[in-house]
């Protein structure tokens, strides 16, 4: 259907800019592939964005929206009464949520890598959001006396990103096919458990 013309929608593009990078990959695909999906001319698609690394970065963000930071919302609402155990939860997750992305969704995985690198701005928000969220259950832990409170919960929250780095950084996915990812993620976890309550006012 030709739409020359006619309201073209911010998510009508994505959906099909999602589309065509899955079908020919994120470095085959072109702005014109994108606009013959949608039946209008590449130009329409420049009236909303500029270039194809700024379509590239719309997907991304929505897919990283979509599929990484919602579905870790929910481990962040103030529902678990273990504040360690939720944020064990968490980055379990993140690390899992990745490794099968990168396995089930290998183009917008592949794609999201490159992002990384050339998008520093939209990849600081992504990486704030998740550090917003653990930063939210820490408090929590802190008020309640379960975790440490040497430092902020921002701080710790930065602290415990970065130092799990290998299990969701899209730098590592090669390691992840490994039969010990899992062993070696709980070991670290084991550590950074004892750092993050070795503060903590034990209960009378």
């Amino acid at each position: 259907m030709n739409k020359a013309g006619s309201f073209l929608s911010k998510t009508e593009i994505l959906d099909a800019a999602e589309q065509t990078l899955r079908r020919f990959g994120p470095d085959k695909t072109s702005v014109t592939d994108v606009a013959k999906l949608l039946g209008v001319s590449h130009g329409t698609l420049y009236r909303h964005f500029p270039s194809k690394a700024a379509l590239r970065e719309a997907v991304t963000e929505r897919w990283l929206e979509e599929q990484i930071i919602l579905p870790l919302a929910e481990l962040a609402e103030p529902e678990e009464s273990d504040s360690l155990e939720q944020l064990r939860k968490y980055i379990t997750r993140l690390s899992e949520l990745k490794a099968h992305h990168a396995k089930q969704d290998g183009e917008m995985f592949k794609m999201y890598a490159s992002v990384t690198e050339e998008a520093s701005a939209l990849i600081e928000t992504h990486i704030a959001r998740i550090i917003g969220q653990l930063s939210s259950i820490i408090r929590r832990g802190q008020e309640a006396d379960q975790l440490s409170q040497a430092e902020s919960a921002s701080t710790l929250a930065r602290a415990l990103f970065y130092a799990t780095a290998r299990f969701h950084h899209p730098a590592h996915a090669y390691e992840w096919q490994s039969s010990l990812i899992g062993q070696d993620l709980k070991q670290l976890w084991e550590l950074l458990a004892r750092g993050l309550t070795a503060a903590a006012r034990p209960h009378i």
